[in-house]
């Protein structure tokens, strides 16, 4: 069967088990919709948590921006990865424990001010919807490909679907869709990893493949040849500074990411949460560990089969021609020499690959059957749906739950709570959809500007309220909105109205840890400079930090 057939046939199956348990999952409640009814086994919430943390930033994006940027890339594995370890530690237990929904609620309760939980609405939807245009453009992209329709009638498909899930099952039905979702992205990332590692190395473990093979000599040569650095030079494409400082953003924005600590809510005590945290680590680190290998044979791959091709291979290549009517592969022949070369230099080369394709483009470049194929396209949607749901949710209840309920109509019923949740679940996906049609760069980076304006934001007002019982109302509001704005203008500067990365040459990715060190040090000097928090508040914080209570129920626990 050809391609699209597969396609078809695993998507339509795929959907429909999601439909299948997101109806079953169906809630009326306002803690079903969003905590999930705090009821969720550990485990399961470990692979929910995982594909929820691996959108399509992780499916689609991350290899190809390794396979493009070499060494560099390397920070979005460590930034991301290092950031999860962080938040498994320093934060998910203690929030957990606190016993609220959303960030905006500990935000708000810990500091005891509706400014700072306002404050912290307004960044948790900003931050989200950053977050969710990198989906939506992630979906449009696999749409576009197997179903032949552009991009934007891509993202638009997604709109629906993706708006579907949020609003029949809130997060009980995303819950259980995005375990069976992690089951399918795990699988169609493995299995052509493997099968392209023993093609091109006889060695079956893509992570042995890349370290142990001579596939990174072949490639580092190759990219000499062309004119570009080598593939494992470090610091070629960006400054040690700036790769420092977008590691960074990426770690500590992972560690106030709202629709992330939100998945800590839904187990049923402290325990529990630390025990989920535990498993998605492991089965976010199946796919972080292998995405290496797939950018280096990604690469090697694409350059041995496009570079100096004649114009009539490339049209012998179906796959490519199908890329090429996406918009997102394209082939000038500007020296009209028959060939299309694939080089560094801007004005000669002839080849332009959009980096958003690489992991979905790779199997049909390596001549992997269709079916194999296919379930990458399965994969693919599955890692975008997971998390552009979950973060739907964190929209949705940021208005519903923090603003509407909390601070406009605090008698309203369970039953209008829900129905507000699942309009902003609308409002939301329209917004996104427009950023997913109207992205500021590739996912990968989207995803990365969400990553740092959390970080400006969130992150400090959530450790020093754990860590530090003097910090009170004031110091946290004016940290964030500092933040928040400084972060949010550089990178709307830098990436829509032309203005250079005037501080130290960090890039727009990497600002956010000049936004989180500006937050911090806000914060901890009006803190100082204005009364210290209500007593009671300061003895909420030293409960929050009990051992034998952030240990669990069971007192041999904290024994």
């Amino acid at each position: 069967m050809p391609t699209e057939v597969w396609t078809g046939l695993f998507v339509a199956a795929s959907f429909l088990m999601y439909i299948y348990i997101g109806w079953r999952s169906r809630v009326r409640d306002s803690k079903g919709f969003y905590v999930a009814g705090q009821g969720i086994p550990a485990l399961a919430n470990g692979a929910a948590t995982a594909a929820d943390w691996m959108s399509a930033a992780s499916f689609i994006s991350m290899a190809g921006l390794i396979s493009f940027m070499g060494y560099d890339g390397s920070i979005y594995l460590m930034g991301w990865t290092g950031g999860y370890v962080l938040l498994a530690l320093l934060l998910a237990p203690y929030l957990r424990k606190f016993g609220k929904y959303t960030v905006p609620d500990f935000v708000g309760d810990r500091y005891y001010s509706k400014w700072a939980r306002l404050v912290a609405v307004v960044a948790a939807i900003f931050v989200s919807l950053t977050y969710i245009a990198g989906q939506m453009r992630g979906v449009g992209i696999v749409f576009s490909r197997f179903l032949q329709v552009d991009v934007n009638t891509g993202v638009f498909i997604g709109m629906l679907i993706v708006g579907f899930f949020a609003v029949l099952g809130g997060m009980k039905g995303i819950t259980w869709t995005q375990v069976a979702q992690y089951y399918v992205l795990i699988i169609a990332y493995m299995i052509p990893a493997i099968a392209i590692a023993l093609l091109l190395t006889g060695n079956p473990v893509p992570q042995f493949a890349m370290t142990f093979g001579d596939i990174s000599t072949k490639l580092n040569q190759i990219q000499v040849d062309l004119g570009f650095a080598e593939y494992t030079q470090a610091f070629a494409n960006k400054s040690m500074l700036d790769v420092l400082a977008i590691t960074i953003a990426l770690m500590v924005g992972t560690a106030g990411l709202p629709h992330v600590i939100v998945r800590f809510y839904t187990v049923k005590n402290v325990r529990s949460a630390r025990f989920s945290a535990g498993w998605a680590l492991l089965f976010i680190a199946l796919l972080y560990t292998t995405a290496p290998a797939l950018s280096m044979f990604a690469r090697y791959n694409l350059v041995n089969t496009l570079h100096n091709a004649t114009v009539e291979e490339v049209q012998q290549l179906d796959w490519a021609q199908k890329w090429e009517n996406t918009g997102l592969l394209a082939f000038n022949d500007k020296n009209q020499d028959g060939r299309f070369q694939l080089t560094s230099e801007e004005t000669s080369n002839e080849i332009t690959i959009d980096r958003d394709i690489i992991v979905l483009s790779t199997p049909e470049v390596a001549k992997l059957a269709p079916w194999v194929i296919a379930l990458v396209a399965a994969g693919g949607l599955a890692a975008a749906l997971s998390t552009a749901s979950g973060l739907l949710l964190v929209i949705s209840s940021s208005i519903a739950h923090d603003v509407y309920y909390r601070l406009i109509n605090p008698e309203a019923s369970e039953k209008k709570r829900v129905f507000v949740g699942r309009v902003m679940v609308g409002f939301a996906l329209v917004i996104a959809g427009y950023f997913g049609i109207n992205p500021p760069g590739f996912v990968g980076q989207v995803v990365a500007f969400a990553f740092g304006l959390a970080a400006a934001s969130f992150f400090p007002a959530i450790i020093l309220g754990i860590f530090d019982k003097r910090t009170n109302r004031e110091g946290a509001i004016s940290g964030m909105l500092v933040g928040l704005i400084f972060t949010s203008f550089y990178i709307i500067g830098v990436k829509f109205f032309g203005m250079p990365t005037w501080f130290f040459n960090i890039s727009a990715e990497g600002i956010g840890t000049l936004g989180m060190i500006l937050n911090l040090i806000v914060t901890l000097v009006v803190s100082r400079l204005t009364p210290p928090p209500p007593l009671h508040i300061q003895e909420l914080v030293e409960d929050l930090r009990s051992p034998e209570d952030i240990l669990g129920d069971d007192p041999a626990i904290a024994a």
